[in-house]
């Protein structure tokens, strides 16, 4: 059965396995994965992924970070799905926890967490939301 939500499936593997205590968990990889991946790693609330092979497919290992015991992510939530897309201009991007969590946004250049799409002044679709 094809998948279709392919984003919020890693989502849900990265929630999953951080309750579970786990070091590790793995995901089919793909190119809008990698880039959100990339700004969970810049802000902190992953230490690193890397490719493998999963069967014949690429996959994703996704190295989860503890702070104290807690997990680093302590809540994070799809926010744009399939059935309804989110979208928002560049200064009505939402601010999460007042700022001591971030919203993945694909913009046209790139996905970007919201305080670098603010600075670069560009809007898009709102992917997720981290804290």
């Amino acid at each position: 059965m094809a998948m279709t939500d392919p984003l919020g499936d890693m989502l849900t593997r990265i929630r999953n396995g951080q309750r579970a205590k786990k070091d590790s968990v793995v995901s089919p990889a793909s190119s809008l994965r990698t880039r959100v991946l990339d700004v969970l790693q810049r802000e902190g609330y992953i230490r690193g992924y890397s490719e493998e092979a999963l069967g014949a497919h690429k996959g994703i290992r996704i190295e989860l970070k503890y702070f104290e015991g807690a997990p680093a992510i302590q809540h994070v939530a799809r926010v744009s799905k399939p059935g309804r897309r989110v979208y928002s201009g560049s200064s009505e991007l939402p601010v999460i926890r007042n700022g001591l969590g971030i919203t993945i946004v694909s913009t046209p250049k790139g996905v970007l967490s919201d305080a670098e799409a603010r600075a670069q002044n560009v809007g898009g679709e709102i992917l997720a939301e981290v804290f």
